[in-house]
């Protein structure tokens, strides 16, 4: 690969543009890590290359929640403890690790992997909306074959996360208008993502739960 006359060499920039597609980062934070990585070891470029080729070979969505994990299961919904007749939907997996920090809540859990945002091109089919309604339908499809009784809505408080419970809402009560639905106290504050907060607050937001119908 060349280089641009003046410029990086072609592999450096190569990798300066490879790392400023990553979310958050932009083209000068960019360079600043390729450099570093260029200065390092030559171990240590290694041993990120060969992280990221295991996490994209062993690391997967659970079958049932679409939370990250290993196996077909993630740990929580393979634990027997947990309530499993209880699932709070959240957005993305980091959001059930900022919950599991607050030692609270006891249900499981689905993932979306995002959230309605019309404005991004992302609908309700791009999320795994349907995949949490068959849960609720049909109890085989969830942990251990428990009918759902509570469908928690924890999206982030914000106008796509507000537009994503509603569709969540919606899409439960027309399968099983017996399942109680409820979200999570508007103790977080709104404009904020679920992941910033606190585990104070998040502790309070899972306790004073409401029911939206």
């Amino acid at each position: 690969m060349r280089s641009r006359l003046g410029g990086y060499p072609g592999a450096v920039e190569d990798l300066i543009d490879r790392i400023a597609r990553l979310p958050g980062i932009g083209p000068r934070s960019a360079e600043r890590l390729a450099l570093h990585l260029l200065r390092e070891p030559p171990g240590t470029a290694e041993g990120l290359a060969a992280a990221l080729r295991a996490i994209k070979r062993a690391v997967r969505n659970c079958a049932v929640c679409y939370n990250l994990t290993e196996g077909a299961l993630c740990a929580v919904c393979g634990d027997d403890r947990r309530d499993r007749a209880v699932v709070l939907a959240v957005e993305q997996p980091r959001d059930v690790l900022a919950l599991e920090q607050t030692g609270v809540y006891t249900g499981v859990y689905h993932v979306l992997l995002g959230r309605v945002a019309p404005l991004e091109g992302v609908g309700p089919g791009d999320l795994t909306i349907a995949a949490l309604v068959g849960r609720v339908r049909d109890p085989a499809l969830n942990c251990a074959g428990v009918a759902v009784r509570e469908v928690v809505l924890g999206t982030s408080p914000t106008l796509e996360g507000d537009g994503t419970a509603l569709v969540l809402a919606e899409a439960v009560g027309r399968v099983a208008p017996g399942v109680r639905v409820t979200r999570l106290a508007r103790g977080l504050p709104t404009g904020s993502a679920l992941e910033l907060a606190s585990k104070a607050v998040l502790a309070d937001a899972i306790t004073e739960r409401r029911d939206l119908r």
